[in-house]
């Protein structure tokens, strides 16, 4: 029996990772949760985030996720990144972290 897939090279994409400081003044709360998780949803990539660099992870596409974060401000946010736009989808929530998602 001939195995189709056996030609195929193995790709395994690597998730980019960073991190940003919470500046606004109230952390991340609902209005940050909200306009993170619309800016996640922009792209094709999965968006994690994380209070610590080894999570644990949460959706950053769920706003109600994201919300039960409860970063206060100063907290460090990890982002973890995957998929065909990674590149544009972490520089999109970094910017708005470091922004302060227009808060500060």
């Amino acid at each position: 029996m001939h195995d189709v897939n056996a030609g195929r090279a193995s790709k395994t994409v690597l998730p980019l990772t960073a991190s940003a400081v919470l500046v606004n003044p109230v952390g991340l709360h609902a209005r940050p949760s909200v306009k993170l998780t619309q800016c996640a949803k922009g792209f094709a990539a999965s968006i994690e985030i994380a209070l610590a660099p080894d999570g644990p992870w949460t959706d950053a596409k769920s706003p109600v996720k994201v919300m039960r974060v409860k970063a206060p401000q100063g907290a460090m946010l990890y982002f973890r990144v995957a998929g065909p736009d990674g590149d544009a989808a972490l520089a999109a929530v970094l910017a708005l972290v470091n922004d302060g998602f227009g808060e500060a």
